[in-house]
């Protein structure tokens, strides 16, 4: 099979790729910790977040003799009609659950469902398999408690970057249960999904420290609880894969897109013009009409039968 890149851009308009084409060429690219060091001055930085409206509840779950903190958002309108767990990225050594509340807020009110999101621990102080094994839990939490705590068992699941690996890992670990069924979709935004660098797209990023705190300790990274692109991929959920143009896991991203729809799943991929990674997160046009496409995505999943 051949096709074009240009086959798997999202249909923008163009003022918004103009708008984003000039909003990062006057951004300095980000990057990220380079040592242990670094990160912690990271982690110094004090971040603020603007609270939901209704804010979050905190809550500690516990399954298969995991317990993990999460954060509860209900919609406003009624009865949630799904359940949405939602996990961070951050590369698995920063970032909180907390600091998608706002995304998660709108996204609980649009489509009148829970949000579950998930406080995982983070590298290198807990290293693989801390933080699947908390996102697992979660999800198995959700799998026997969503009908009794929420009126409803239809869940789905969705990650950012180093989340959209825990997302799928934990649909893998789902699958090899047995329960992986329970979910009807996932929504995965720039992941990584190769931390051993034998693949083409995942040496474009194999020099990140994240890969070390978080795997450094592992002699073949090929394990698909850590790169889930070298996985067994059958039977899973439909999927929507969205990345920008211009983020360095693109070529990722496509290989896993690829490895999907070989392995028999629904898969989509959409791919935004002039946009890095983490775009989503950013003031755009093109942020905003990625993240209600989304959202009808989802939408349209919650409602099939």
């Amino acid at each position: 099979m051949r096709f074009a890149l240009d086959a798997l851009l999202a249909d923008v308009p163009a003022e918004q790729v103009d708008e984003a084409r000039d909003f990062y060429a006057s951004r300095a690219a980000g990057r990220g910790p380079r040592t242990f060091e670094e990160l912690k001055e990271v982690r110094e930085q004090k971040c603020v977040f603007r609270p939901a409206d209704p804010p979050a509840v905190e809550e500690t779950v516990e399954a298969a003799g995991v317990r993990v903190p999460v954060r509860i958002l209900l919609p406003v309108g009624g009865p949630p009609r799904g359940v949405y767990l939602g996990i961070h990225g951050g590369g698995f050594y920063s970032g909180s659950a907390a600091r998608g509340d706002e995304r998660h807020r709108e996204l609980a009110d649009a489509l009148d469902i829970a949000v579950v999101s998930v406080d995982y621990r983070l590298a290198p102080e807990h290293p693989w398999p801390a933080a699947p094994d908390d996102c697992e839990a979660a999800a198995l939490w959700l799998v026997e408690e969503a009908e009794a705590r929420f009126g409803t068992s239809r869940l789905v699941i969705g990650g950012s970057s180093v989340g959209a690996n825990l997302a799928l890992t934990t649909l893998l670990r789902l699958r090899d249960r047995g329960v992986v069924d329970r979910f009807a979709a996932a929504a995965l935004r720039y992941g990584a999904y190769d931390l051993s660098a034998q693949t083409p797209g995942g040496r474009l990023y194999a020099d990140e420290y994240f890969i070390q705190a978080y795997a450094g300790h592992v002699v073949d990274r090929t394990a698909p609880d850590i790169s889930p692109l070298y996985g067994d991929l059958r039977g899973l959920p439909p999927a929507l894969l969205v990345v920008g143009g211009n983020d360095v896991l693109l070529e990722d991203n496509l290989a896993l897109a690829g490895r999907l729809s070989a392995a028999g799943n629904d898969v989509e991929v959409r791919v935004y013009p002039e946009s890095p990674h983490g775009f989503t997160g950013h003031p755009t046009a093109m942020a905003a009409t990625a993240l209600s496409g989304i959202s009808s995505w989802l939408h349209d999943r919650l409602s099939q039968p």
